[in-house]
C-alpha cells in the first residue's frame, strides 16, 4: 500500500509549522498583562453660591499651577469682609479706651503741678514748725503759736498725700481687669471672623492646584452656581496611573513599590512605573480587557503610579505590562 502523496505531506508540514508559529507568537503577544491609563479627576467648586463672574478656562485647555479657574461675583463677600474689618477696628478701639488712663494727659499735668505746690507748702510748713517749736521750747513762743504751726504742717502733709492719691487714681486705666479681658476676647473673635471672610474671598476665586488639563466645564459666566457644585474639573498631569490585570498565578511575585515596565502605542519604547496598589481580591477579567484568551480568567487589579511628565499619557490609552 502506497503512502500519501509527497506534495500533501509537504503541505501538512508547512501548515503545522505555520500553526506552531502562530500559536507561539499569539501566546507571546498575550503573555503581557493588559491594562490602561487612568487619571484622577479633581472637581473644583466654591463653598458658597453665587453668580459666575468669569471662567477664563475652557475644556481641553492646559493650565499652570496657581492659574485662576473661575470666580464668583465678589460683591456680597467683599461686603461681609468690610463688616468684619469694621468689627475688628471697633473691638480694638474699645480695648484701647479701657487701657487708657481715666484722666487725660492735660488733667494729669495739672495734678502733678498741684503736687509740686503741695510739696513746697509742706516744706514751708515744716520749716515754720521747726522754728516755732524751737522758740516754744525756750519760752519765746506761745502754746497757740506752736499748735498753729503744727496744724499747718500736718495740713500741708495731708494736702500732699491727697494730691498724690488723685494722680495715682487718674493714672489708673478706665476699665477693670474683667472688662479688659472681655474686650481682648472680642478682638480675638473679630480677627478670627475676618480671617474666615478673607479665606472665603479666596475660595470664590479658586486656582489650579497643579498643572493639568481642563477635562470639563459645568457652568458659563452669568449663570447661578449653587454652593459646593463643581464649576470645572481638572486632570492633573502628576495624578495619572496604570491599571492593569495580573493572572492569579502571577500576583504573588508583585509587591507595592516594585517597578514595572510597560509599552503602548505612541509611547516611543518601553517605559516604567511604580506599583502603588494591589487588589486584595481577584475578579474575572473585566470587559475593558479585549482578549478572548484572558476574558474568563481570574485576575487581580494592580495600579502603578506614572512619573510626572511634560507630555502625560491620555486617560484610557491601552497599555501592555511586561510580566515580572
Amino acid at each position: 500500500m502506497s503512502g500519501p502523496p509527497k506534495p500533501l505531506i509537504a503541505v501538512a508540514v508547512v501548515a503545522l509549522a505555520g500553526a506552531g508559529i502562530w500559536h507561539f507568537t499569539r501566546s507571546t503577544a498575550e503573555a503581557n498583562w493588559l491594562g490602561y491609563v487612568e487619571a484622577e479627576t479633581m472637581y473644583v467648586a466654591a463653598p458658597v453660591s453665587g453668580r459666575l463672574a468669569q471662567r477664563p478656562v475652557d475644556r481641553g485647555a492646559s493650565v499652570a499651577e496657581g492659574a485662576v479657574l473661575f470666580s464668583l461675583d465678589p460683591e456680597s463677600t467683599d461686603a461681609d469682609m468690610a463688616q468684619a474689618e469694621a468689627q475688628v477696628a471697633a473691638a480694638k478701639a474699645q480695648v484701647s479706651d479701657l487701657s487708657e488712663a481715666r484722666q487725660r494727659q492735660a488733667e494729669l499735668d495739672v495734678a502733678r503741678a498741684g503736687e509740686a505746690a503741695a510739696v513746697a507748702a509742706l516744706t514751708k510748713a515744716q520749716n515754720d514748725f521747726s522754728r516755732i517749736s524751737a522758740l516754744y521750747a525756750k519760752g519765746f513762743a506761745s502754746r497757740a503759736q506752736y499748735d498753729a504751726a503744727r496744724a499747718a504742717r500736718d495740713g500741708a502733709a495731708a494736702q500732699l498725700a491727697q494730691t498724690r492719691a488723685e494722680i495715682r487714681s487718674g493714672e489708673l486705666s478706665s476699665g477693670r481687669a474683667g472688662q479688659q479681658a472681655a474686650a481682648g476676647a472680642q478682638v480675638a473673635g473679630a480677627e478670627a471672623a475676618l480671617r474666615g471672610q478673607r479665606q472665603r474671598r479666596r475660595e470664590i476665586a479658586p486656582v489650579a492646584p497643579a498643572r493639568g488639563v481642563i477635562e470639563q466645564t459645568f457652568y458659563n459666566p452669568g449663570e447661578w452656581v449653587p454652593a459646593n457644585m463643581p464649576v470645572v474639573s481638572v486632570l492633573p498631569d502628576d495624578k495619572r496611573k496604570l491599571r492593569f490585570y495580573v493572572p492569579q498565578d502571577r500576583i504573588a511575585a508583585l509587591k507595592p513599590g516594585m517597578t514595572i515596565s510597560y509599552s503602548c502605542d505612541g509611547c516611543g519604547g518601553t517605559r516604567s512605573a511604580k506599583i502603588s496598589y494591589i487588589a486584595p481580591r481577584p475578579e474575572f477579567s473585566p470587559p475593558v480587557i479585549y482578549s478572548e484568551k484572558a476574558r474568563a480568567k481570574l485576575v487581580f487589579l494592580v495600579e502603578a503610579i506614572l512619573p510626572a511628565s511634560d507630555k502625560p499619557l491620555a486617560p484610557g490609552l491601552p497599555v501592555e505590562v511586561v510580566p515580572q
